[in-house]
Order: structure tokens, then C-alpha cells, then sequence
């Protein structure tokens, strides 16, 4: 028996992606284009295991790109109907850790900036580069 509450859902829950998305990937297009050079899902601190979806390592600034359903956007996220004994509490969790590797990697002197997939790439961008040039100065 598998784990997903329906055939339809496994095979939507196996094809939802760890790393480039498409919000993601929007951001990363821009910051390059504007000149910025970056890691992508690397892990800011060995102490850890979070990986961001953008780090820069020499500014120690940590991007990440989060999705509104995983991580409980206050616009977008939902409740979902079926399996809500399993995700109400998975998805609680997803939101505290997100607060607590924040929290560990800031004790580490690193910046981090935390976006949600709806936001547009332009305007995320705009803030990442401006976190860039005052942590590079």
C-alpha cells in the first residue's frame, strides 16, 4: 500500500521537484543576468544540513525559494481535505524547521532571505542584490 492517498496523488507528490523550480529558476536566470555568480542547493554551513536554493558563499547570504503549499505561505497555503492526520503535522513541521535552520544559520553570521514562489523574480532580485552590495562593501 502506498503511502499517497490516491494513484493521481502519488504521481503528483513524485513529481513535485526538490530543486529547479520554476520560480526558482526565474530568480537564478535574472541574478545571472545581472552579473551575479552563486551556488545553487548548497549546503551554507557543514554544522547543518539545510541546502538554500542560492548561496553566496563570500557574503555569506543564504536564498532561499520557498513554495507556498511545503512551507505554509499566509496567502496561498492550503489545508489538504484527505491524509490530514499526516499532513497537517508535516507540514507544521516543515514550518518550524524553516524558523529553526533561519535562526542557526544567522547564529553562524550568515544573511538569510527568504522568498515565496509567488513573488516575481524581478523584485527578489532587486533585494538579494541589494543585500549582496552591503555585504560586500
Amino acid at each position: 500500500m502506498s503511502w499517497a492517498s490516491s494513484e493521481a496523488t502519488r504521481r503528483a507528490m513524485l513529481s513535485n521537484k526538490r530543486r529547479d523550480t520554476g520560480p526558482e529558476l526565474a530568480v537564478r536566470r535574472a541574478l545571472h543576468a545581472a552579473g551575479f555568480r552563486y551556488r545553487v542547493d548548497h549546503r551554507p554551513s557543514l554544522e547543518l544540513r539545510t541546502r538554500a536554493d542560492i548561496v553566496f558563499t563570500r557574503q555569506r547570504i543564504a536564498v532561499f525559494i520557498d513554495g507556498c503549499f511545503w512551507h505554509g505561505c499566509p496567502v496561498h497555503a492550503t489545508s489538504p481535505k484527505r491524509n490530514s492526520d499526516y499532513w497537517g503535522p508535516k507540514l507544521e513541521r516543515n514550518v518550524a524547521r524553516d524558523l529553526e535552520m533561519t535562526s542557526r544559520l544567522a547564529s553562524l553570521g550568515w544573511l538569510v532571505l527568504r522568498f515565496w514562489e509567488h513573488e516575481d523574480a524581478e523584485a527578489v532580485v532587486e533585494v538579494i542584490a541589494a543585500a549582496w552590495r552591503e555585504r560586500t562593501l
